[in-house]
């Protein structure tokens, strides 16, 4: 009974407030995005937890939930391996990339473990807890990233696999996989540029598979897909849905899913920060159909589903989805052991010379003057120079950075601009001296 009702205290759910991009407040990372919208009319989202700078993942399943995109509530310990809400008796090991199912009034999660391991756990609600985890598939090499689909006639497909990806039938009771109906190489890297995080949908009579596609610089930075006509295949490669390059200067992969929410199509992926490959955060994109099926591709944005950011607003640093050089999106404080304290806070941080930040897009209504923003000074001074719409673009104004600080001494500075009116990219670039560098937190414009 004690295990029952910690765990109901720590399933209560609790709103984070209005967010944009990314999704998750500063001391929360989730990667690897599967979302579902449920029968409640509500999209849940369940990814992976990096809960470190130093490795992939964590040891529990946070599940994340919204009604207008905007607003997200969470679920922590949804499912946990190892600690007060293990789950998995058979395997204290790490949890990544899942997938979730609804069939016949129950919730059938869908986990992977280091060395191969899939399983399946199940709850009666969509945000767990998840309990009587068994093993789905035998250990393997390269078997990660579950993900499950059923079809209009109540057949549910089981996909997975790295480098190459394979699909199976599921039997009726959604924890045992037919074994005689595995198809091997569905998806391959050679053909579709298929990496891992499979993820499938239909539209109009079309199948879509979703994945990490290393189409470009031979990374999997971007959200590929191909189309079939059959769930079994075989597929045509379409091409990318969104490309997180440039979102961090150590970014590796990505990982998403598109889902339709309220008669709008969105993908969902995640971008690197700190500089690791290890920290990731979800993010969303609207998406758009061609007549012919086909997926337009979209670009990172700040925004993400809501309007551009108000710039007369307070506009955290994190919202930048663009950087160049070697700023990244960073912790100045993260308390670990509390993803969701509010006093964790991120910064772009380790700014160079010719650095640049970039926020995709900004209203400035009926006209900006001035800027205000909040900097740690480094030990000698620079300048942050501010343009609209390309980084080529005539300043609009430069803030000076005075010197004698530490980098971590916050000041409030100000600047007046040539008046700024509508909606643009903003672009921050950046002058420092060498060995010196400062910390930029938030700002805010000013008419």
């Amino acid at each position: 009974m004690k295990k029952n009702y910690l765990t109901t205290l720590f399933l209560l759910f609790c709103g984070f407030g209005i967010a944009q991009n990314p999704i998750c407040p500063p001391g929360l990372n989730i990667a690897d995005p599967t979302t579902r919208v449920w029968k409640d009319g509500k999209l849940y989202l369940y990814g992976s937890r990096d809960e470190s700078l130093n490795y992939y993942g964590s040891y529990d399943h946070w599940v994340l939930s919204t009604s207008d995109l905007l607003n997200w509530e969470f679920t922590p310990n949804a499912f946990a391996s190892k600690g007060p809400f293990d789950q998995v008796p058979f395997n204290d090991d790490m949890l990544y990339a899942p997938d979730c199912m609804y069939k016949n009034g129950m919730y059938y999660l869908y986990f992977c473990q280091p060395g191969g391991l899939e399983g399946v756990a199940t709850s009666t609600s969509p945000t767990g807890p998840f309990t009587n985890p068994k093993e789905l598939y035998l250990k393997k090499k390269n078997q990660i990233d579950p993900a499950v689909f059923i079809d209009d006639d109540g057949q549910a497909y089981y996909t997975w696999g790295q480098f190459q990806a394979k699909i199976a039938k599921l039997k009726p009771n959604m924890t045992e996989i037919d074994t005689t109906s595995i198809v091997e190489n569905v998806i391959t890297e050679k053909e579709h540029f298929f990496h891992e995080g499979n993820y499938m949908v239909k539209r109009n009579g079309i199948y879509y598979m979703v994945y990490a596609d290393m189409s470009r610089k031979g990374m999997p930075t971007c959200i590929g897909y191909a189309t079939s006509k059959s769930p079994m295949g075989p597929y045509k490669y379409g091409g990318v849905i969104i490309d997180n390059d440039g979102c961090d200067p150590n970014n590796w992969n990505n990982h998403g899913s598109i889902v339709e929410f309220k008669g709008q199509w969105y993908v969902f992926y995640h971008r690197t920060t700190h500089g690791v490959v290890n920290a990731r955060k979800a993010c969303i994109e609207p998406i758009y159909f061609n007549e012919d099926g086909s997926i337009n591709e979209v670009e990172m944005t700040s925004q993400g589903a809501g309007k551009p950011l108000d710039a007369f607003s307070t506009i955290e640093a994190e919202r930048a989805c663009l950087l160049h050089g070697q700023v990244r999106i960073e912790s100045y404080i993260w308390d670990q052991t509390n993803p969701l304290n509010p006093d964790n806070n991120n910064q772009l941080g380790q700014i160079k010379n010719n650095d640049r930040a970039v926020y995709k897009y900004v209203d400035f209504g009926d006209g900006a003057t001035s800027v205000q923003m909040r900097v740690a000074p480094g030990s000698k001074p620079g300048k942050i120079i501010i343009r609209m719409d390309n980084s080529w673009e005539a300043p609009v104004g430069t803030l000076d950075v005075p010197g004698g600080g530490n980098g971590q001494t916050w000041e409030l500075l100000t600047c007046r601009l040539k008046q700024v009116k509508g909606v643009h990219a903003l672009h921050l670039s950046f002058v420092t001296e060498e060995n010196s560098s400062f910390n930029v937190d938030r700002f805010v414009f000013g008419n």
